[in-house]
């Protein structure tokens, strides 16, 4: 099978193209024939090492961990699907090594939802990460028809799924963004502030006695989240670890089928909508990576693996 890989930790130019055996499946796995993978900025950010510290790396690294495809073979003790599913999946696993920028990838039936009609498979393949990251934030905040919720980086691939979410929970939602994104935003019934200096006036400015929940999803925002949170507020981070010190959660999405099979069945009804910036063939990841790394995507980065 065609994979890219990267045989050491390292910048773009350690992507290689390679033709790989197609992994063994083992019992409650399955084969997955990839027809769409997407990008995410932990997958560069694990090839340069910096997640080192956190898992280990069996070389050479299949990069990315976000997938839709088929299920081509089942392994043993697998009722939960057939071969010819249409599946999708949040694929990282204990050791980063098989991903999912190849032709197959194998996964634990557990991580796998099944895609519902009428969701494409970009949609599906730019879902997992980013939703699972956005419904385990609302969830953990425990977010409810009562409160006003301020979400940083709301614009962003979780941000705006998690903006989405806030609002179908009832929620009056505040999310930081530049101007260019206002309209995003507002599409989808959230109050849009600009992020900078002067953050905390501007929020005040929508709710002048603070707000009852904060979700961090870019990090270097920490006093601003407290000071405009109202005693006991809720707050929550994928960027700042050093939130629990002060009363928060660091949150690490974890593959789940069932609720990422919640969150295409809203997809598929349009009550939940995934941006798209750009696809890419998978022989251009390096270019992927450094559309993601530029910040200047609006949207999920998706590989096709078929091309």
């Amino acid at each position: 099978m065609r994979a890219m890989t990267y045989s050491r930790y390292g910048d773009d130019d350690v992507l290689e193209l390679q033709d790989l055996p197609i992994p063994t499946v083992g019992p409650g796995q399955l084969l997955v024939r990839v027809t769409r993978a997407a990008v995410n900025p932990v997958d560069w950010k694990v090839m340069s090492g910096g997640l080192d510290a956190l898992m280990d790396a069996h070389f050479p690294v299949i990069p990315g961990w976000d997938v839709a495809g088929v299920v081509e073979q089942l392994g043993p003790d697998t009722p939960e699907f057939s071969v010819g599913d249409r599946v999708a999946a949040y694929a990282r696993k204990i050791v980063v090594s098989g991903g999912t920028f190849a032709e197959y990838v194998v996964l634990p039936a557990e991580f796998a939802a099944a895609v519902p009609e009428g969701v494409g498979d970009r949609d599906a393949a730019a879902l997992p990460l980013a939703g699972l990251t956005a419904r385990r934030a609302i969830e953990a905040l425990e977010v409810t028809e009562s409160d006003t919720v301020l979400l940083h980086a709301a614009s962003g691939g979780v941000g705006y799924l998690a903006a989405q979410l806030a609002v179908l929970r009832g929620a009056t939602v505040i999310g930081t963004c530049s101007p260019g994104n206002f309209d995003k935003l507002r599409d989808v019934g959230v109050t849009p502030v600009e992020y900078g200096e002067g953050l905390e006036d501007r929020v005040r400015e929508v709710a002048p006695d603070g707000v009852d929940a904060v979700a961090d999803f870019v990090g270097g925002v920490r006093g601003t989240t407290l000071a405009l949170l109202k005693e006991g507020g809720r707050h929550v981070s994928i960027a700042d670890p050093e939130v629990t010190e002060h009363g928060g959660r660091w949150l690490w999405v974890r593959p789940d089928g069932p609720a990422l099979r919640q969150l295409l069945e809203l997809v598929a009804v349009d009550r939940l909508c995934v941006d798209i910036d750009a696809t890419y063939p998978l022989g251009e990841v390096a270019a992927a990576f450094a559309r993601s790394r530029s910040g200047a995507a609006n949207g999920k980065i998706i590989i096709d693996t078929t091309r």
